[in-house]
């Protein structure tokens, strides 16, 4: 489909404000009800753009790696009560806490 330069409409604003984007700017942006849209205001200008959110969330994947580092303890964990596993990690942490506050003596 060749490049065409800008394509301008006039529409006027509604109650409150709002406006209506031409049917054949949507369906060419891809904007439909479930759409969402930036608004940008700069320049004296208003500028509205579809704004594209990804089902699968992009970044880091180390708070799955994370997770998976713990497999064997979730295994572990298996058969116990929640309340069993939290005294254990209790229990752990006093023991960390005494040995470094011994080696500051």
């Amino acid at each position: 489909m060749p490049e065409r330069g800008p394509v301008t409409r006039i529409v006027r604003q509604l109650r409150g404000g709002q406006i209506t984007i031409p049917s054949d700017f949507r369906r060419e942006l891809g904007i439909d009800e479930q759409s969402y849209l930036k608004i940008t205001l700069g320049e004296g200008e208003l500028r509205i753009a579809p704004l594209r959110v990804s089902v699968q969330p992009k970044g880091s994947g180390w708070p799955k790696e994370l997770y998976e580092q713990f497999a064997p303890a979730r295994q572990a964990a298996t058969g116990h009560t929640e309340g069993e596993v939290n005294a254990d990690i209790d229990r752990a942490v006093a023991d960390v806490r005494r040995t470094r506050a011994a080696r500051r003596l």
